[in-house]
């Protein structure tokens, strides 16, 4: 696939503005949904991925899976789909810093307990509802300005057994991978648990547990060494603290917390107590010695005698997480792990060794008992076939080939000119790729000529509208008028967004061709005329008269205009206001002669 650029609609809805992020199996854009009022963030395959059926399959499904994961520390995942020859996913923008930022910046227990509670919060949900994350670390949480702490990548979880370390590699960073994921085993609930632990150990002290200049020499230092406690870094950190984090990140699953619950857990009661710790065994005073050397005589008196064999729960039919949690659970520890092909689901125990009472491993006398491993045969599912080559088949046909072959079928619709309806158009994975027996393949049948929705491009410039209707197939036609608009914007459509039209049939567009200019007028001299005259005159010419009264002691100005303002012969813009001064007489004291000596 050609490399996404700005303004790109990614399938007929995402407009792409940015990257904002890249990684080893995708790159993340930020988009605007043309469908509804909001930005999202599209995670688009690397090409290399998209070629492989297995993975894809895998990637739709996960995504499926994440999609369920409705929680406020999980990023809502809103849509998936496919873009030219790769796929994507359509989630929530954060609007935020990652942790590898606010840890580069420095924080404080406080804040490193208050942001690792929520993470926590988001994996116990996921493991609750089936779902292992399996690659948390501080690039996957992004922390907003309120302290809000989101989880992302739940896209490459897994709901059930993994899938990944069966063909020899492991997702994730090195450094935040629990040391049964370095070995290639499969992962529990708890191997979140210690990539939690290790985030945390970061948080505190700016440094993970265990360095190293290749991952191999770090997933050694893991499998044999102890690392620092927290507080040789940092003195801030409590000893209740120190003795949490150690806890998360034990080697063995099962020396670890159960689940998130009592993660978080111990974190509250380390707050509330920060120096309370479990202490160390005390010295035994000599006097007691006897008393001990009695008591294991007991002891060995009552190993030799008691019964020395162990229920082992039955885990056949269970999915390979389920057995290893429950026999875990009970105190047991899974030995030899067989994969057989079998009729039954990838990664269900087929058969378990040993089964009902079984003997324990006891030494001295006894007293020193271990339950026996359990050893699993597993199936690795019912085999590979191909994918039959089924194009331009009627569905019913199609349907019937691929459940021949030993096929599940799904069906979607998709419109096309060239195909007759109902007539395979293609099929995901492609004919001849070979996959799982009992897997899923999709039928893309024809629903003969579609219509199209028609985009919003109000607001656009003529040649952006232009170009996203006919990378839909419709046509455009344009109209020019007079607006307050900026020259070259669609102002009107028709029809209008969201409309079902037939594809190739014509959108009308108005276009702003810019404001009109405005006119001028020269202002006429009006002093003398009447009140009425002037304001005609003024009015006729497209400008606004405002009349302004006056006393004068002049009986001919009474009623007429004596003076204007702007004067005559004034070029001012249509519309202008022109003051009028209007005369209204009053006599100036006393009786005027008439001229002849008489009254008038």
């Amino acid at each position: 696939m050609e490399r996404l650029t700005e303004g790109t609609v990614v399938d007929g809805r995402y407009r792409v503005r940015s990257l904002i992020g890249s990684g080893g199996m995708a790159d993340v854009w930020l988009a605007d949904d043309l469908h509804l009022p909001r930005r999202v963030a599209l995670k688009v395959l690397h090409d290399h991925f998209a070629r492989d059926p297995e993975f894809i399959q895998r990637f739709r499904r996960e995504a499926e899976s994440a999609a369920a994961l409705q929680q406020v520390n999980i990023v809502s995942i809103y849509d998936r789909g496919q873009v030219d020859h790769t796929y994507y996913i359509a989630m929530a923008y954060l609007d935020g810093r990652t942790l590898r930022e606010l840890i580069n910046y420095g924080l404080t227990p406080t804040e490193s307990v208050a942001i690792v509670r929520q993470i926590l919060e988001a994996a116990g949900f996921a493991h609750r509802h089936g779902v292992i994350h399996r690659d948390l670390k501080p690039m996957n949480v992004i922390v907003d300005s309120t302290g809000l702490a989101t989880v992302t990548d739940f896209g490459i979880a897994r709901a059930g057994l993994s899938e990944i370390t069966e063909a020899g590699s492991i997702l994730g960073t090195v450094h935040y991978l629990s040391p049964e994921q370095a070995e290639g085993l499969d992962v529990v609930p708890e191997s979140d648990i210690y990539s939690v632990g290790v985030i945390l150990y970061e948080c505190l002290t700016g440094r993970v547990p265990f360095e190293g200049e290749t991952a191999v020499a770090v997933a050694l230092k893991q499998l044999s060494e102890q690392p620092p406690a927290p507080s040789d870094w940092n003195p801030d950190v409590s000893p209740a603290l120190d003795a949490v984090v150690m806890t998360a990140i034990r080697r063995e699953p099962y020396d670890r917390f159960p689940d998130a619950e009592s993660f978080i857990a111990a974190l509250d009661a380390a707050e509330a107590s920060p120096d309370q710790v479990v202490a160390e065994p005390t010295r035994r005073w000599p006097w007691i010695a006897a008393a001990v050397v009695a008591v294991l005589i007991g002891l060995i008196l009552w190993g030799s005698l008691r019964d020395n064999t162990v229920e082992v729960p039955s885990v056949v039919g269970s999915d390979l997480d389920g057995a290893i949690s429950l026999l875990s659970g009970e105190g047991f520890s899974v030995g030899e792990v067989e994969r057989v092909q079998r009729q039954v689901p990838v990664n269900q125990v087929v058969n378990q060794d040993p089964v009902g009472r079984a003997d324990r491993d006891c030494r001295l006398f006894g007293w020193f008992c271990s339950d026996p491993d359990v050893n699993l045969t597993v199936s690795g599912g019912p085999g590979q076939v191909q994918v039959p080559d089924v194009i331009g088949q009627p569905r019913d046909e199609a349907e019937q080939a691929m459940e021949e072959a030993g096929l599940g079928v799904t069906v979607e619709q998709r419109d096309s000119s060239d195909v007759p309806v109902d007539a395979v158009i293609e099929t995901d994975p492609p004919a001849g790729e070979s996959v799982r027996r009992g897997s899923e393949v999709t039928l893309i049948v024809s629903s003969g000529p579609g219509q199209v929705a028609v985009p919003p491009v109000v607001g656009q410039t003529r040649n952006a509208a232009e170009q996203q209707l006919s990378a839909l197939g419709l046509e455009s036609s344009f109209t020019e008028e007079t607006s307050d608009r900026p020259e070259g914007e669609v102002i009107s459509q028709s029809p209008d967004a969201g409309t079902k039209v037939d594809a190739g049939s014509t959108v009308e567009l108005v276009v702003s061709k810019g404001p009109e200019p405005v006119a001028t007028v020269d202002v006429p001299n009006v002093v003398g005329l009447t009140r009425s005259d002037a304001i005609a005159q003024i009015t006729g010419l497209g400008l606004s008269p405002s009349v302004e009264e006056r006393t004068t002691d002049i009986e001919p100005q009474d009623g007429r205009v004596i003076d204007q303002n702007p004067g005559g012969g004034s070029s001012v813009n249509r519309g202008t206001r022109v003051v009028l001064v209007v005369g209204v007489f009053e006599a100036s004291g006393g009786v005027e002669s008439s001229g002849d000596g008489d009254p008038p």
